[in-house]
């Protein structure tokens, strides 16, 4: 049975992007960003928003993009190979490879799939990862902490929930960032909509 994992930067304060919706302050150095292809090899699946994956499409022809460095090179392969699954009422069409749309996240797709897959998936963005965290359906909680605070804007955790969690890892990484994994305790999650 494969696991859904959550894994997401996140500022000091538990913020992803600030109150103007950017997020280029978590932007990895090599080693931050070597260490995020070292996570995400075993990833087979990715579970995106609509938002999320179109972030995420410049990964699909690395080439056209300057500046990269070897580990930022790295990554483009290894998210190429996974397939993705975007939810979104509003998307027309994808446009990447092994990539299917779906219009409605249906957690029993999901229960489904970690039955089925020989490999882990992971649910990127605040908005999908809630509805999953709600179902029961994210086993691990990776945060990837960086050395700032934002004072506000989008939060990485929702809110209204209580669950309890095992941290089964933590480790520095670069200049200051800290990376924490978390076994969610899937029997423990409350405060779920009814």
């Amino acid at each position: 049975m494969s696991k859904l994992i959550y894994f997401i930067p996140m500022s000091l304060d538990g913020f992803i992007a600030d109150e103007g919706d950017d997020f280029d302050w978590s932007t990895p150095d090599d080693e931050v960003m070597a260490f995020i292809n070292e996570l995400h090899r075993p990833i087979g699946t990715y579970l995106y928003g609509r938002k999320n994956y179109e972030t995420m499409t410049v990964w699909e022809t690395p080439d056209a993009m300057s500046g990269l460095t070897p580990a930022m090179t790295e990554f483009g392969p290894i998210w190429q190979a996974a397939d993705k699954i975007v939810y979104s009422r509003t998307l027309a069409a994808v446009s990447t490879s092994k990539t299917r749309l779906e219009r409605a996240f249906e957690p029993q797709l999901v229960r489904d799939l970690k039955a089925q897959l020989p490999h882990d998936m992971s649910v990127a963005g605040p908005n999908l990862a809630a509805q999953a965290i709600r179902a029961g359906l994210v086993d691990e909680c990776h945060l990837l902490v960086a050395p700032v605070m934002l004072g506000g804007g989008k939060r990485v955790l929702p809110g209204n929930i209580v669950v309890e969690l095992d941290l089964l890892a933590e480790r520095r990484v670069g200049r200051g960032w800290v990376y924490l994994r978390y076994g969610m305790r899937l029997d423990r999650v409350s405060g779920q909509p009814g």
